[in-house]
């Protein structure tokens, strides 16, 4: 009977295994195999000498690599990179938690709740490239907002946007917190609203504040998905593309301040120097592995 039992398991196992089969083919053709001879090709010198002349594949080593830690532009675009990305992320996660305990505390009763959340979220369907092109037009020297504050008294003359690193970067960061803090809100929201109710009422008889309860218990208990969105957050961030692609042109002005990683991709790929732009893909890579393990570190220790 036993046998019999343990047969009928193993039977419906296998399904499991079969379900998995379409994702392992996909990994494995679109992601594995890629990454692979993304590895590979960077050790090679490969590109098109004036567009035209193809020169390699030629093995190289390393030399692909230090070439990019050499010219003194890669630590750049990676803090053009992070400094832009903390701009972003950091309104966005205070935000989505303070929408979050708003939406998830039923003493509040709040109405139309449903219509609140939609609207939140809908910034998050729009395509980056369309954002960018309307807050290109909207700060422009000729823009809406400059004839704006213009009206108002507050400038004498338009001010270019475009053309101060620090202005450039903060329209980069909040194009990023519109278009995410509303998915950022929703995960976090799930998360509360996941939480034992009981749990709560224990601490409203033990006359805890709502500040105490939030910080003692919410915040604790929520530790798990607001490491996912950290994670995600900065992975997203390190792949960051459109919005600065579109909004300086391709060219990361002012004085490249806004150039990201990826732009920087773009650009090996556009002349179609494959060696190089193996190596920095594989840079990527690698730093994304790194700050994703510090994040899970600085939790770890947290919870100790």
């Amino acid at each position: 009977m036993a046998k019999k039992k343990s047969g009928t398991v193993l039977r419906y196992n296998r399904w499991g295994y079969i379900f998995l089969i379409p994702f392992i083919v996909v990994f494995i053709i679109f992601q594995l195999i890629p990454l692979i001879s993304t590895i590979y090709n960077s050790f090679f010198e490969h590109y098109f000498k004036n567009g035209l002349t193809e020169v390699g594949p030629t093995f190289i080593g390393i030399q692909n690599y230090a070439t990019l830690f050499t010219t003194g532009d890669l630590p750049k675009y990676l803090g053009n990179t992070m400094i832009m990305w903390i701009i972003g992320f950091v309104p966005q996660i205070l935000l989505s938690l303070l929408l979050g305990a708003w939406f998830s505390d039923p003493s509040l009763r709040l109405k139309h709740q449903q219509f609140f959340k939609t609207v939140i979220y809908l910034p998050n369907l729009i395509m980056a490239s369309a954002f960018a092109m309307l807050f290109f037009t909207l700060f422009s020297d000729g823009g809406p907002i400059n004839s704006l504050l213009m009206q108002m008294g507050i400038l004498s003359e338009p001010y270019k946007f475009l053309s101060h690193a620090g202005s450039a970067r903060s329209l980069v960061g909040f194009m990023n917190f519109l278009m995410w803090f509303g998915n950022t809100t929703i995960l976090l929201l799930a998360g509360m609203l996941g939480i034992d109710t009981s749990l709560y009422e224990a601490a409203e008889v033990d006359g805890a504040t709502s500040t105490q309860v939030f910080f003692k218990i919410t915040l604790p208990l929520l530790r798990p998905i607001l490491v996912y969105v950290m994670v995600t957050s900065l992975i997203g961030g390190l792949q960051m593309y459109d919005v600065p692609q579109i909004l300086t042109n391709g060219q990361g002005n002012p004085a490249r301040t806004t150039m990201t990683l990826i732009m920087y991709l773009n650009k090996h790929l556009y002349s179609k120097n494959y060696g190089l732009g193996g190596a920095l893909s594989v840079i990527l890579f690698i730093v994304t592995g790194i700050l994703s393990v510090i994040v899970f570190k600085m939790n770890q220790a947290s919870e100790k």
